[in-house]
């Protein structure tokens, strides 16, 4: 045989990985220097916390898709327009489109991502199915864009078998809940959003657990504790007790 010269194609080194700083710090580290762009990736929430995965997701969506358009495919036209500008997602940006059941909107998702000038797109949808899944990357692939699918039932819906059930397929896969916000300095009211955030799958990159603070600016969040058994030792004693 002879011997196989030059480089090979479809081969990629971590430089050549386009990415997004999550929080300049332990999260971003984990991922091996950001969220890696030009893949999709799954975010999840039990019921009683699915705005949290919702909100989340708008937040990378507003970093990662800063360069192009936006599309946001969903089930059913309950996303409010302040409360995502509020999350830093700019709506003149914003394209929605609604689709009448799981395997259109698949469809639409996949067709948003292989669509050109499209820097992000996100969907909503409860059960994942794999050849679905390596269909997305390769539209992502096509167009380098950025595909973020938020695991959310229709409201009203049971449970169905696929609900949990994840695929390998993913770039990296995410479980996010509520976390107790701090006011700046202790003062009463509420302080920016937080989140309690789980990196359950990170490809070539590490797991772990954070509570994640909203920020303004391209880096989209900060880190405001690192989960473990003393992770709540750095908040005040009175703010512990009212979460």
């Amino acid at each position: 045989m002879r011997a196989v010269s030059g480089p090979i194609p479809n081969m990629e080194t971590p430089s050549a990985v386009r990415r997004q700083a999550l929080d300049s710090g332990p999260v971003d580290a984990a991922l091996g220097g950001g969220l890696p762009l030009g893949r999709w990736h799954e975010i999840g929430s039990e019921p009683e916390f699915a705005a949290c995965g919702t909100a989340f997701a708008a937040r990378i969506a507003a970093a990662a898709g800063s360069e192009g358009a936006i599309v946001w495919v969903l089930r059913r036209p309950d996303l409010y327009a302040p409360g995502l500008a509020g999350l830093g997602l700019d709506p003149a940006r914003l394209t929605l489109a609604r689709a009448r059941d799981e395997a259109q909107a698949a469809a639409a998702f996949e067709d948003a991502l292989a669509a050109e000038g499209v820097a992000c797109a996100v969907l909503e949808l409860d059960g994942l199915q794999l050849v679905s899944g390596r269909r997305w990357q390769l539209a992502c692939e096509r167009r380098g864009s950025t595909g973020l699918v938020v695991r959310r039932r229709p409201f009203g819906a049971q449970a169905g078998r696929s609900q949990g059930k994840t695929l390998s397929v993913a770039t990296t896969r995410w479980r996010v809940a509520a976390a107790p916000s701090l006011a700046a300095d202790g003062a009463p009211g509420l302080g920016p959003e937080r989140w309690s955030v789980t990196l359950e799958r990170s490809r070539g990159g590490r797991t772990g657990s954070w509570v994640l603070e909203a920020q303004n600016g391209a880096v989209p969040f900060r880190m405001a504790a690192e989960l473990g058994l003393d992770a709540l030792a750095t908040e005040p004693a009175s703010r512990r007790l009212a979460g």
